[in-house]
């Protein structure tokens, strides 16, 4: 149970502290929240009640964590969370609200890098092993999907979707749907390609990155994925687009 909480921090009596965690100087964990072993949170840092954490997490200086919602109508003593994996790095400035509605969440996932200054709205969803570089922004109920990266200063309208494996390239508003495994930019922003690099880090290769380059071709010319050898990333694709989108999708760039 051994824990390095600096004399300056303040910690709620009914806190839930894990294992081998270290509280910084300034730092504020307010009543009801839970912080899973192993986790560091760093000087001025703050988390909220109702947030969930679970372990190896790292909170850098002036991180808040579980914040009310930037919603007008928002009540503070509506019930809601925001629950948090293991293992996600919160760098310096980074911004995440509990959501909106009762006994709902704002989740996070797990391996995810955050970097300074960006920000999780209400009511999101974020996948596993996704980066924000610097000044993202997502408004509410935004979902972003496993492996996904975000360029510096991109900025994200509610209700939309970013597929797995997508990369926005920085600068991008987004008011629309991004394909999983696209590569997606310019203003007005546009799906152009798929995403190469990061598929070739994942090991999606040789006939995997075939199909997904096929299935590219057709939905860009509108046509059935039906035909094409099934993968668990075109599986994944499918289910996707299956699901009716609240913003439309953003179109394509013409090679």
């Amino acid at each position: 149970m051994a824990q390095n909480i600096h004399p300056t921090a303040y910690i709620a009596e009914d806190v839930e502290l894990g294992d081998h965690v270290t509280v910084g100087p300034f730092a504020v964990l307010e009543a009801g929240a839970r912080i899973g072993e192993n986790c560091q949170i760093g000087a001025h840092a703050v988390v909220h009640s109702r947030v969930v954490m679970g372990s190896g997490n790292i909170l850098h200086p002036h991180a808040v964590l579980g914040g009310l919602p930037q919603d007008t109508g928002f009540k503070p003593e509506t019930v809601s969370w925001l629950t948090i994996g293991d293992n996600n790095v919160f760098r310096e400035g980074f911004t995440a609200h509990r959501a909106s509605k009762e006994h709902q969440e704002t989740r996070i996932g797990n391996q995810c890098y955050f970097m300074n200054n960006s920000h999780v709205a209400h009511d999101c969803q974020i996948g596993n092993n996704t980066i924000f570089a610097n000044n993202v922004a997502i408004g509410g109920h935004v979902e972003v999907g496993n492996n996904v990266f975000m360029g510096g200063a991109v900025v994200v309208h509610q209700f939309c979707r970013i597929g797995a494996y997508a990369i926005v390239q920085g600068t991008t508003g987004l008011n629309m749907d991004v394909i999983p495994f696209m590569l997606v930019g310019g203003r007005p922003a546009r799906h152009y390609k798929l995403n190469t690099v990061g598929l070739r880090r994942a090991g999606i290769t040789g006939e995997r990155y075939k199909i997904l380059e096929r299935a590219f071709r057709l939905l860009k010319n509108k046509e059935s994925l039906d035909d094409l050898a099934e993968t668990e990333e075109l599986n994944y694709l499918k289910a996707w687009l299956a699901v009716k989108s609240k913003r439309g999708l953003h179109g394509f760039i013409e090679l």
